[in-house]
Formats: structure tokens, sequence, C-alpha cells
């Protein structure tokens, strides 16, 4: 009995201890981010890079906004996410897109900082609170979030986004981006579609749907009901993946692409660079290399889990997509960092 408690106290310590370990390392990361922050300016003067005024004379398709979020208190972006808003944003002249945070609400909504400063200078770029009661209301979330809302220990901020995205796209339709996403192409023609991840799995970092779509309104379903904050991606990737097979009574991802209205695309399209092969992105490669690669991309995920925090050399992957497809952000994030 007695090495069966001392056996006990052990796993005990040594959980506490990791726990205590993690919350060090998350303090360390953020105190380092807003010393990052504290070197910018507050506001920037508007590039002649950047378009003036929208372009309406294209057609806009059924896009009707796209979407990124930060569901953390941050209100400053990061470079990367930075990227991906001005990536979006050139692509889509036409379309406006919407960053919504959290952490923007009253006083903090008259507050400059670098990033949005910068940002607001796309005439289709805005910034926008993030009120998740208001969010979730009148959808079948808003009884899960009345749950977790006073108890954060069973939930998390990629869950927290795991669930507003599919809030967002039942409730106002569109596109949505997870922040380290570079786009490439226009995607105003892609409707009721995600992206493959794998052979084995779908990813959400980048959906569009139509409003009121009821395989979106399935997944809001089987977020509730199956909610297991425990298991990395069950709510995101995995969710999505067994929501499509069950959408499709199939088995396999790879016995269907399409079926009753919602489309897969291809692992190409949005993810060519698998997560365990992100160092890629760091590599030097010729242009024409790079192109071919891409050849079939919309846009590309960067795993920022695994990539944060490096700064490409020039040449690199990375260094390239950011030259071409995010200047402004590419030339002020050479400057200051």
């Amino acid at each position: 009995m007695a090495i069966k408690s001392w056996l006990i106290y052990l796993a005990t310590l040594t959980t506490l201890s990791f726990f205590i370990l993690i919350m060090y390392l998350k303090k360390v990361y953020i105190f380092e981010e807003k010393a990052k922050v504290h070197l910018l300016p507050r506001e920037v003067v508007c590039p002649d890079t950047i378009p003036l005024t929208l372009n309406m004379s294209q057609p806009t398709g059924i896009v009707s906004r796209i979407y990124f979020l930060e569901t953390s208190d941050r209100t400053s972006p990061t470079f990367q996410a930075m990227c991906a808003v001005e990536s979006a944003a050139r692509a889509h002249p036409e379309v406006k897109v919407t960053v919504l945070m959290k952490g923007l609400s009253g006083h903090s909504m008259q507050e400059k900082n670098f990033g949005i400063s910068l940002l607001s200078c796309f005439p289709n770029i805005d910034f926008s609170p993030l009120n998740f009661k208001k969010l979730f209301n009148n959808t079948p979330l808003s009884t899960w979030f009345s749950k977790v809302e006073n108890q954060w220990a069973l939930s998390d901020y990629p869950t927290l986004s795991d669930a507003c995205r599919l809030a967002i796209l039942w409730k106002e339709g569109g596109i949505y981006l997870d922040t380290d996403f570079i786009i490439l192409k226009n995607l105003k023609n892609i409707t009721n579609a995600m992206g493959m991840q794998s052979l084995y799995t779908l990813n959400g970092a980048f959906l569009t749907f139509q409003p009121q779509h009821k395989f979106i309104e399935l997944c809001m379903k089987d977020f509730v009901g199956k909610y297991n904050y425990w298991f990395y991606g069950h709510q995101g990737p995995q969710l999505l993946t067994r929501v499509f097979k069950k959408w499709c009574s199939i088995r396999r991802l790879r016995d269907k692409k399409s079926c009753r209205g919602v489309n897969v695309l291809s692992k190409e399209a949005f993810y060519p660079v698998d997560w365990q092969e992100w160092r890629k992105y760091f590599q030097v490669i010729e242009p024409t290399e790079l192109e071919k690669l891409l050849k079939d991309s919309y846009g590309v995920h960067l795993w920022n889990k695994k990539s944060q925090g490096i700064l490409p050399e020039v040449g690199s992957f990375l260094e390239q997509l950011q030259d071409k497809h995010c200047p402004t952000t590419n030339k002020l994030m050479k400057l200051y960092l």
C-alpha cells in the first residue's frame, strides 16, 4: 500500500510539474511576443504600393466576405498573420476581408498598433470585435459555449477557433482562412468546399460555404454531441473528416471527392507541403521549380505550430512567396526583424 501511495504521489508530482512547465513556456512566449511588438511603431504611413480603391468591376461570384480569426486577447497581428491577410486582400480586391479579434472591444478599438494600422491601409480590409456569446447565439453551439464559458479548463484558443469558424460560415457564409496561410489565387469560383490534408484527413484551415448550409449545421451538432477537448484535432480536422464520411455514406475519403453539393479539393490545392516536411519552407528553391510545385495550388498552409518564429533566408520557398504575395508586409518585416 505504501508503494502504491508513493507511485500515485510521483505521478501527481510529474503531472503538476508538466503543467507548470507548459504555463511557464506560454508566459515566456507571450512575453517575447510583446517585447517584439513594443519595438514597432504604433502607426505607419500607407505605402504607395497599396491600392487606394476597391476594384468592384470584377464579378464577385458567391464570395461575400473572407474571414480571419484571433480568439485570444491579442490585438497586434504577427507578421505571419499580416502576410496572410494581405495576400487574401490582394488576391480578392473585389471582396471585403474581415479580421475578427476577441481583444477588440470598447477602448481597445481606439488604440493603434503597427499591424492594424498597416492592414487598414487596404480598402478591402477591416477589423471587428469577436463576441463569442453573440456569435454562438441561435446556433447549435450555444449550449456548448454556455457550459465552457466559465470553465476554460475545458477549452482553449484552437478549440474556440474551430467553433467560431463553423458559426461564422453558417450565419454569414463566405470563406474562412487560418492566419498561417499565404493565398496565391482568387478563390471566388470555389464553393461549399474544404481541402484534403492527407489521404485520411480533411483540414478546416480553409473552408468556404454558403450560409445556412446543412453540412456546417451537422458539423456544429457533431461538435457539441461528440465534444472531447482532450484529443487534439477532435473538434477540427477529425470532425470534418467524420462528418464528410457520414454525409457521403463512405468509409474512406478516397471513395468520393464530391457528393450532395460538398466538395473536397486535392491536397495540392492548399496543403502542398506536408506538416512533417515544414522545413521545406526555409530551403532555397529555384523560382521555376517553385512555380511547378505550386501550379495546382490556391494557397499554401505554413503549419505555424512548427514554423513560427523562424526567419526565411533570401531565395527560400517562404521568402519568395512572401515577396510576391504579401510584399508590403514582407518589406516591413525585413526592416524590423
